[in-house]
């Protein structure tokens, strides 16, 4: 049964964001925000029938603010200002983008602030439902005055314009797509074009769709990263309890302390060794895993604060007062948004770092504790798992490179009349491929790892360690004469997805 989400006038969850942008949920907008639509269209409709200039109902946008727009040319105005800004470059953005940044727009319709009216709501919503994806470029928002140009595709698509893929993924023309649908293309009246590309939710919806991936990938990190520490013959007592929160109360690396502990508890293999080790200290890569895990828990719990608050809000630019008043604002710059971008990005870098040295860490026959070279079946005849560890350095370097800030970069515009902007919407972008590069790292770590703990037989993992592998098992083969490695490694990869 498809799942149906409920847009009201109070925001909404990022798990909702999902459930829509990823997994295809019906919308269905409430009665009582569809009243309340109607309720603050007719202050714009008062206003739109006077001569007083207003901006974004009788004037022009940006730099051509000052100009006042004669009554019998403001719905054509509206027209026009999608047009023009619909004006993105470079390859189409990924279908569940769009779907996020269609549904944030909407929500903030709901909202009751931008004086549009319900039809144009219950319009975009129809169009969700109907699996019509509108093509959104990759080039096109500076993060400032909204995501401008990828919300003007969106809303070309909404007058029965531009280009848009059907629910089967194939691009066809729009009004045959709306027409299949039983949709009418809807003409824009006052305030509704701006009202409709004036918002930071595409950065927002990229970074609702992070934050839950990330939430998933941490878990699986920490029992991957125990597996290493299992496999390599580490101990499990640096991840006691009463080393982590009663001594540095960070609440996250806590958490993987605690994860990492109970997914090595009834370990043979850590038992083994606990008496007569030579070791004096694990490397640490081994021993600060939740430290490093447990910061990039934190840095996502940060970032769910915004995202909430933004995912709250209602972003337009003039905005409709709760007293009828309508006046600018700056709310749309994307700057808290686009903060938490990079700062996300630059975390889940230094998680995919950590777990590329542990896979270095275990190749290598003086520090791997009596493997073989590259855990290989017959070494220089098999190459093992050497070039795996090429493939993740590879991804932690783009990584590096993708987690140098955008949100520090502004490029001004609008003859200077827009002359900061946050770049919120490229930061999103970045973060976007930092995180499907680290999950491809730790699917290399996760290979790696299960090889080092069969390779310890007899001892038997963890319970917990040992579940792991045997669902690795049901994707991936498991030690053995080399053998086509990639689809192994894009297996795994979607095991963690």
């Amino acid at each position: 049964m498809t799942k149906t989400i409920t847009i009201n006038s109070s925001g909404m969850t990022i798990a909702e964001v999902v459930a829509v942008a990823r997994d295809n949920a019906r919308v269905e907008i409430s009665s009582t925000a569809l009243d309340g639509m109607r309720a603050t269209r007719r202050h714009i409709e008062a206003l739109a029938g006077g001569e007083t200039p207003v901006y974004g109902i009788s004037t022009g946008f940006g730099a051509l603010a000052n100009r006042h727009i004669a009554p019998e040319d403001r719905v054509q105005l509206q027209k026009s200002l999608v047009r023009s800004h619909a004006a993105g470059v470079g390859a189409p953005v990924e279908r569940e983008v769009v779907r996020a940044l269609m549904l944030l727009r909407l929500k903030t319709l709901c909202s009751g602030r931008t004086g549009a009216r319900a039809e144009l709501a219950e319009t975009m919503a129809a169009v969700l439902n109907a699996g019509i994806t509108p093509v959104v470029h990759e080039f096109g928002s500076l993060g400032c005055s909204g995501d401008l140009a990828p919300l003007a595709h969106c809303a070309m698509v909404l007058m029965g314009e531009g280009r848009a893929f059907g629910a089967d993924g194939v691009e066809r023309p729009v009004p045959e797509l709306l027409a299949e649908a039983g949709i009418s293309p809807i003409e824009l009246r006052e305030k509704e074009g701006l009202a409709l590309i004036n918002g930071t939710d595409g950065m927002l919806g990229m970074l609702s769709l992070a934050i839950f991936d990330l939430e998933k990938l941490l878990d699986h990190a920490d029992v991957i990263a125990a597996m290493s520490v299992e496999g390599l013959m580490g101990t499990d007592q640096v991840f006691r309890a009463q080393l982590h929160e009663p001594l540095r109360p960070h609440p996250g690396q806590a958490t993987s302390a605690r994860n990492m502990f109970a997914a090595l508890a009834g370990s043979e293999i850590v038992a083994s060794h606990r008496v007569g080790d030579d070791k004096v200290q694990d490397a640490y890569s081994l021993r600060c895993a939740p430290q490093v895990a447990g910061a990039v828990r934190d840095t996502i719990a940060y970032a769910r604060s915004v995202a909430e608050r933004e995912l709250a809000a209602a972003i337009d630019n003039p905005v409709v007062l709760e007293d009828g008043e309508v006046t600018s604002n700056g709310n749309f710059h994307g700057a808290p948004v686009g903060y938490v971008l990079d700062f996300l990005a630059i975390a889940a870098t230094d998680l995919a770092s950590i777990s590329e040295r542990r896979v270095d860490r275990m190749l290598d026959r003086h520090r791997n504790s009596g493997l073989t070279p590259f855990l290989a079946a017959d070494a220089g005849v098999d190459s093992g798992l050497m070039i795996a560890q090429y493939t993740a350095a590879g991804l932690v370097s783009d990584c590096k490179r993708l987690a140098v800030p955008a949100s520090v970069d502004s490029i001004p515009s609008s003859a200077m009349q827009e002359d900061h902007v946050s770049m919120g919407w490229h930061a999103g972008r970045k973060l976007r491929r930092v995180v499907d590069n680290l999950r491809h790292v730790l699917a290399i770590e996760y290979i790696g790892a299960a090889r080092c703990v069969e390779l310890r037989a007899p001892h038997k993992p963890a319970p917990i360690t040992g579940a792991a592998i045997a669902k690795l098992r049901t994707k991936v083969a498991g030690h053995g004469p080399d053998r086509f490695l990639a689809p192994e490694l894009e297996a795994a990869a979607e095991l963690l997805r």
